[in-house]
């Protein structure tokens, strides 16, 4: 069809909608090619906003700002809402949809790390979010036909269509509008199949959607220019990127120029971004970009709620027995460390290895970097005290990037500091040295050993007060249920002990006991 006349008649950006968007919502991953290609895949839709500042036409350049080099590109089927949606259902979501057209879902991989899932500013720059050029009637598609495809300087680089979704378009507009009404206007970001890439100054990208056959929005042109103006570091964060978020950018390490080294043997993990940071669920095997597990928020709350000690306890009746972390304790006690973990590996100093390896962009600065939200850093030092294995600036930073906190069997320097930074951390003592004086950081993301136990990349570590443990992933549910359900019956075995009964027979609960027990519960649950 022919181009609509936007209401901001005036402003040359709104020109292929109806009129400038009051919000416009993206989603993380949607497609099962893209879930494919990083490695996860989400039980349900998440999402992020977008200024509608970011809209541009069909024509447009996009600035590549100055010292960036990972613009991506997203080829997308946008949704533009017709008529206001609040809390509809499956079967009448898509009579909402006024119209389908073509976005570029651009990003500045260089700005994700701080701003994570939200996204605010890799992704809402001016002319981020190129629309059109034409709308197709909404009524006149079946929603699961539509194809999307993208050219890079006339070269196809992405080529799916809405039937490789993981989520329908339908369930996206439903599920919306369970949480906010979506008004005239508003665009929807359906996300982007595999194939994104980065995309240099003078390039060329073009997004098409359409129904083969049948209606099209046309070629949406968007040309790549280099930017004059940079970041200022007094007022913000500025830009970084490494070979994680290089590898993330193109594609693959090899689309990005690096050596087929497989992620987790020196790479920096996952500093998130938009499809990068879709939240676990529970039961799903969802997995970072490390190739670790993602606790879901109710099995975190789950190991929130369980003593260490009880934890322990059931590690014990599967015969796990060694699985402490010892000699290490906790600057804040009050505090309850679960996470995933994240290894750091230091070995003995020996002065032509630390020249070598301990300078520059070394194994311990890449821990901290690329540690991801709900991460725990597990830091081998040998339970060697004489040196510190962290100070404030790293603690700072693992507390920028979401870590759910840092054991180590070495010491910490600057522990005042590293205290007041609020994140969870257990040590062995305090130590001014640098580390330097005992230690050389080695490599990341490789089985370890910290006070005595073993730790491997995506183990869940849980500590309070009593100490750290460690849980193998693949049962750590079966376990935190267990461990549950024990404290619950502990809990009553200590009320009929406060009310005077004897130990003997209630703890352990002998039959008559466990019995009444048993009935009371079946009536607590009934």
């Amino acid at each position: 069809m022919q181009e609509s006349t936007a209401d901001a008649a005036s402003d040359a950006r709104f020109r292929a909608l109806p009129t400038r968007p009051g919000k416009i919502v993206a989603i993380h991953l949607s497609y099962a090619s893209r879930a494919d290609q990083r490695g996860r895949r989400p039980q349900h839709p998440s999402y992020f906003f977008k200024p509608s500042s970011s809209v541009a036409p069909s024509g447009a350049t996009i600035e590549r700002p100055a010292g960036t080099e990972l613009l991506a590109f997203e080829g997308e089927i946008a949704l533009v809402i017709g008529t206001p949606a609040r809390r509809v259902g499956l079967a009448e979501a898509w009579d909402h949809v006024g119209w389908v057209t073509a976005a570029n879902d651009f990003g500045l991989y260089d700005l994700r790390a701080n701003d994570k899932g939200s996204n605010v500013r890799s992704k809402g720059g001016d002319g981020y979010t190129p629309i059109g050029p034409a709308l197709i009637d909404a009524r006149a598609v079946d929603p699961t036909a539509l194809r999307v495809r993208t050219w890079l300087n006339g070269e196809i680089a992405q080529d799916d269509s809405s039937a490789g979704m993981i989520f329908p378009l339908a369930q996206l507009v439903a599920d919306l509008s369970q949480h906010f009404t979506l008004e005239p206007g508003d665009v929807i970001l359906t996300g982007t199949p595999a194939g994104s890439s980065v995309a240099v100054p003078g390039d060329v990208v073009e997004v098409e959607v359409d129904v083969p056959g049948g209606p099209s929005s046309g070629r949406l042109v968007t040309t790549v220019v280099e930017g004059g103006a940079g970041f200022d570091g007094d007022l913000g964060s500025l830009p970084a990127v490494d070979d994680l978020q290089r590898t993330e950018a193109w594609g693959s390490r090899e689309a990005a120029g690096l050596s087929a080294e497989a992620p987790g043997s020196g790479d920096p993990a996952n500093t998130g971004g938009s499809d990068a940071e879709s939240p676990a669920s529970a039961g799903t095997p969802v997995l970072s970009s490390a190739g670790t597990p993602v606790l879901s928020s109710e099995l975190r709350a789950k190991l929130e709620s369980v003593p260490v000690a009880g934890l322990s306890g059931q590690l014990r009746k599967r015969g796990l027995n060694n699985v402490h972390i010892d000699g290490v304790r906790p600057l804040h006690p009050g505090a309850k460390l679960v996470g995933t973990a994240r290894t750091l590996r230091f070995v003995p100093n020996r002065e032509d290895l630390f020249a070598s390896h301990g300078g520059g962009y070394n194994a311990q600065k890449r821990a901290f970097d690329a540690v991801g939200e709900g991460e725990v850093i597990v830091i081998e030092a040998r339970g060697e005290a004489g040196s510190g294995t962290l100070g404030d600036v790293l603690a700072i930073r693992a507390h920028a990037r979401g870590a759910a906190g840092i054991v180590t069997d070495g010491g910490v320097r600057d522990a005042a500091a590293v205290t007041a930074v609020g994140l969870p951390v257990f040590t062995v003592g305090a130590h001014p040295a640098v580390l330097g004086r005992k230690h050389v950081p080695w490599d990341v993301d490789v089985t370890i050993a910290c006070g005595g136990a073993t730790v491997q990349p995506g183990d869940v570590i849980v500590g309070d007060a009593d100490g750290v443990i460690v849980i193998p992933a693949g049962i750590v549910e079966e376990v935190v249920d267990a461990a549950i359900a024990q404290e619950e019956e502990d809990a009553w075995i200590a009320q009929r002990v406060a009310e005077g009964h004897p130990v003997d027979g209630l703890f352990p609960l002998n039959a008559q006991w466990r019995a009444r027990y048993d009935a009371e519960r079946e009536g607590r649950t009934a």
